[in-house]
């Protein structure tokens, strides 16, 4: 008897776009009962092959299988009753719609002609249930839940289908540790249910502690397949990804540090518990560290004035400054890289020139209100080469861009303009490893010349990688300032614990 056909194949997948060939004829298969990892670097056609999957674009040349029967889907719905999820790193929910109606968005429970609200709060209350996230009400408004919480419904609405293909696209970029390791158990009961997964990530140890096989993409080509991770390499995987060995990540060398850079006395704001008081010298990247909903993100943007501290005072090189919004905050040399680059971060339906000069181009209005045409070239020109940004040109709309290209359009805007203190909220999420090892060393490049950097990531080890000093939140608090010395793996994340919680230490 022949064996079963895979549950998913891509054959001969390419897919052009204006100027781009994004994928070119990219096979490979992913067995029912089995997590297949697809890593790459940023640009490499992961994201083209998902939307490809989830019928959100059609394939130039090339077919998918679903257990041997060739498919080419017309839309998403297509996708979906064939079987198919995808969920993405970019969430796709309604903020102004219940938990529940994003759950079951486009199959809402009807009785009677109308939808049946206690049926529909039940069912979104048992997928909630499988996650491990009883605490969320099924009638709350999604948007205001945090990021890594609405990323949990996302996966509910997902496994709400019944879907036998299932592609997580960096599911864990923000997630506590506690949300991943219910992530990662029911990926396990997925898996023992006899479903395809397809994994994204550019987390090796994940990579490594899920995946069954892994795919390499780079350029849009398919490089190589590893059908046995666990007879694979983390070095070989990079070696794949980038074409090169990665020694040292981060690259950090040494720094003098300078006079005050930023200095926070008793700053108190929505999210925050008790007032935070920290300074960051002139040189010094500061990390903060903390599990989700522990008010890192808050803390950053009441720095940079969205929404505006209520009491305490910030200080820039020794001046004190009134932050009463974003605007205040850039004229002050404070600006914010935020952690939702898509929502909050760029303007999807703008090019890169535009992304790029946004802010900086109030300085160089000719006439009352004329953009210098010139000036905005040369500098989207100046900053795209710089920062390395892969488009094929600066026309290009920066939603057609990867997260890890978008995130370099962002700190390009942002270089544009006198800094003199960068909040960068979890810089690397969703970018890859040859990617991350850039955006370090842009990092220490603008400590190298005085910018105070305060750095926030829920990555541990990017944390102490990076940072001089860290900052450790709980609870809305700042709850403890360390040394590189003192920040021990097991001291930070002992910290960051809430007090009735113990997990066993990192390795």
């Amino acid at each position: 008897m022949p064996p079963a056909p895979p549950a998913l194949a891509f054959e001969g997948i390419s897919k052009s776009y204006p100027g781009v060939h994004a994928l070119q004829e990219v096979s490979f298969a992913v067995r029912a009962g089995s997590v297949h990892a697809l890593m790459g670097e940023n640009g490499a056609g992961k994201s083209t092959l998902l939307k490809i999957l989830s019928g959100a674009h059609p394939p130039s040349a090339g077919c998918l299988r679903l257990a041997g029967e060739a498919r080419v889907f017309s839309s998403t719905l297509e996708a979906m009753q064939a079987g198919v999820a995808v969920i993405y790193q970019e969430l796709h929910l309604v903020p102004e719609m219940t938990v529940a109606e994003n759950i079951f968005l486009g199959h809402l429970p009807v009785r009677r002609g109308v939808v049946d609200r206690p049926r529909l709060r039940a069912l979104a209350a048992t997928q909630l249930r499988r996650l491990g996230e009883e605490s969320i009400a099924p009638d709350t408004r999604l948007g205001g839940l945090p990021l890594g919480q609405r990323q949990m419904v996302e996966i509910a609405k997902a496994l709400s289908r019944g879907a036998r293909v299932i592609a997580f696209d960096e599911p864990t970029s923000s997630l506590s540790a506690r949300e991943i390791e219910r992530l990662f158990g029911v990926i396990a009961e997925l898996r023992r249910e006899g479903c395809a997964i397809l994994y994204v990530s550019h987390r090796m140890e994940e990579i490594f502690r899920l995946g069954d096989a892994c795919t390499v993409l780079r350029d849009g080509r398919h490089v190589q397949t590893f059908g046995r991770l666990a007879e694979t390499t983390p070095e070989e995987l990079v070696r794949a990804m980038v074409g090169r060995a990665i020694a040292d990540v981060f690259g950090r060398t040494p720094r003098t540090l300078g006079g005050p850079g930023l200095e926070v006395a008793g700053v108190v704001g929505p999210g925050l518990r008790a007032p935070a008081s920290f300074a960051v010298a002139r040189g010094e990247v500061f990390g903060l560290f903390g599990l989700v909903g522990a008010g890192r993100t808050e803390l950053l943007k009441i720095l940079f004035g969205s929404p505006a501290a209520t009491a305490g005072e910030i200080r820039v090189r020794g001046r004190a400054v009134a932050v009463r919004g974003p605007s205040d905050a850039i004229r002050a040399g404070i600006v914010y890289c935020p952690e939702d680059r898509k929502r909050e971060g760029i303007i999807p339906l703008g090019s890169v020139r535009e992304n790029c000069n946004l802010s900086a181009r109030r300085n160089t209005l000719r006439f009352g209100g004329v953009l210098d045409e010139s000036w905005e070239r040369e500098n989207a020109r100046r900053q795209i080469e710089a920062l390395g940004v892969r488009t094929p040109s600066a026309d290009q709309l920066i939603k057609n861009l990867s997260g890890g290209n978008q995130q370099k359009v962002i700190l390009g805007r942002w270089l544009s303009e006198r800094v003199d203190v960068l909040l960068l909220d979890e810089p690397t999420r969703g970018v890859d490893v040859g990617a991350k090892s850039e955006i370090y060393q842009l990092v220490f490049k603008l400590a190298r010349e005085g910018v105070a950097v305060v750095v926030v990531s829920s990555d541990l080890p990017e944390v102490l990688g990076l940072a001089d000093r860290v900052g450790v939140m709980r609870h809305g608090r700042l709850a403890a300032l360390l040394s590189r010395e003192e920040a021990t793996p097991e001291r930070v994340l002992g910290l960051a614990l809430p007090v009735e919680e113990t997990i066993p230490a990192p390795p």
